[in-house]
């Protein structure tokens, strides 16, 4: 093996909900030698020892979103598919929050609680992307925070 000149990064996201279904709030993180925390009250604050998205080796890590409301940090379920918007909508904040947009975004991770979700999650997941869309992969998980059927996290290039 040669030399390696890159690094590699592993996010792991865990995501917490209080009783009732309450976001828990935390206050905002800081920024640190060779990373720049991403934090916006425009998408649900952590509800843990994690930011909602960092942006490290030019690219930006947006921790997964659930469909929690910003201002009542509680989870919009009126159907799959508010919900699903309210996924892309904290998305968009903490993509804006960094200066950049979807067009930005190299990789995305759905979680479905049910995959039968998987036609509704693919209609609104490409008004989105209406062009040049991510790579992605999409995964039925046993259980999602809060009672959420559905979860994404997504990777962003930052212009250099």
């Amino acid at each position: 093996m040669g030399n390696l000149k890159t690094g590699f990064c592993c996010l792991i996201v865990l995501v917490g909900f209080g009783r009732g279904g309450n976001a828990i709030a935390q206050s905002a993180g800081k920024t640190t030698a060779g990373k720049r925390i991403i934090r916006t009250d425009r998408a649900p604050q952590p509800v843990g020892p994690y930011s909602q998205g960092v942006v490290a080796n030019g690219f930006l890590f947006v921790a997964g979103q659930v469909g929690a409301d910003p201002q009542t940090r509680r989870l919009v379920n009126e159907s799959f598919e508010a919900e699903a918007t309210q996924v892309m909508e904290n998305l968009r904040a903490i993509l804006q929050a960094a200066g950049l947009d979807f067009r930005h975004v190299v990789k995305t991770t759905i979680y479905l609680k049910d995959l039968g979700n998987f036609a509704k999650v693919n209609d609104l997941y490409g008004q989105y992307f209406a062009s040049e869309p991510p790579a992605r992969e999409t995964v039925q998980v046993a259980a999602l925070p809060g009672g959420a059927n559905v979860e994404i996290s997504v990777v962003a290039a930052v212009a250099p």
